[in-house]
């Protein structure tokens, strides 16, 4: 039967989540085509992590298991995900457009002699041939294209483009591959870096109040950051804010950022360039705050403030602690 594989991403323990979103978007492909969903995990010594990918409700879960892949290399992916798939031969490979999947995505494209598309933020079979929606001109455009024709697909999916399903209490069947691997890869792993100002993953919040070269110079963050704490959110950014070093990087909302998608996300003298837009877009609820009428983030905003960020903050903090 016609299968679609995800190949599922962890990092330090945990899965990540666009693993769980590529197979929303599997599993709505898979009802239009006929087709089976499964998952493959690398790794070794990471049979909970097995378990709980298999809870999320596709027909099956791979789990190739070797010492040498307890790491993630370029090299290790490559030459296991090769003969797995060179067996397996899935309609459509899914992989996260992550910096792992984008390292080892084009060396197993090539390694297999299958059509490899990027950044996709949509996809679709028409009559057996695969159709992608990518964006153009820095998020102003989105482009559907025609893959040619072939009997199986890559694709790299966007993160936070489909929500993660729930879990369904419904285990997929486990199978574990454990495959022999000789030789030594020429890329090994040292150890996780992270960066010293990584105090908080923006990405993972539930609340975010976000600030923009309205809000005038340095020391005017500390009112946006009192409403984040009164709020309890967290202090984001827009690119101009971190490119005058106000904020570190790791606070930077948009395409050359984090992507985020938090329940309330609070735009504080934010105009809306494209490229923040495709960063908060998918926010639950967007509340946005500027002297500009005509700023493109009030075309997304669920709520928009036409005011001056320095009346209507204090007011906020004023109200939420009543």
């Amino acid at each position: 039967m016609t299968e679609i594989m995800v190949v599922a991403e962890h990092r330090e323990g945990e899965i990540r989540e666009i693993s769980l979103e590529m197979l929303t978007k599997a599993k709505e492909i898979a009802d239009e085509i006929n087709a089976k969903v499964s998952s493959v995990i690398l790794g070794h010594g990471i049979d909970h992590l097995v378990e709980e990918l298999a809870s999320y409700g596709q027909d099956r879960v791979y789990y190739l298991r070797n010492e040498k892949l307890e790491n993630y290399t370029i090299d290790g992916y490559k030459s296991a995900l090769t003969s797995f798939l060179e067996d397996r031969k899935p309609v459509l490979t899914m992989i996260g457009h992550t910096a792992m999947g984008l390292d080892f995505a084009p060396a197993l494209a090539v390694s297999l002699d299958t059509p490899l598309v990027t950044d996709c933020i949509d996809l679709k079979f028409t009559n057996g041939q695969l159709q992608v929606t990518r964006q153009v001109y820095g998020g102003k455009i989105n482009v559907e294209l025609n893959v040619q024709k072939h009997g199986s697909y890559i694709a790299t999916i966007r993160p936070t483009v489909f929500k993660p399903p729930e879990k369904t209490g419904l285990k997929g069947e486990i199978e574990e591959v454990t495959l022999k691997i000789e030789g030594e890869f020429r890329t090994k792993f040292k150890g996780f870096i992270k960066p010293e100002i990584e105090d908080i993953d923006i990405s993972q919040a539930d609340v975010i109040v976000s600030v923009g070269r309205g809000i005038g110079e340095k020391e005017n963050i500390k009112i946006a950051e009192e409403l984040a704490k009164v709020i309890g959110g967290v202090l984001a950014a827009s690119r101009p804010v971190v490119d005058n070093g106000w904020l570190p990087k790791t606070r930077q909302v948009g395409q050359s950022g984090k992507t985020v998608k938090p329940k309330l996300y609070l735009a504080l003298g934010i105009s809306g360039a494209t490229q923040h837009l495709m960063g908060m877009k998918d926010s639950e609820l967007i509340v946005a705050v500027n002297k500009d009428p005509n700023a493109p983030i009030f075309d997304i905003a669920d709520i928009g403030i036409v005011a001056d960020l320095f009346e209507v903050v204090p007011v906020f903090i004023e109200q939420l602690r009543k």
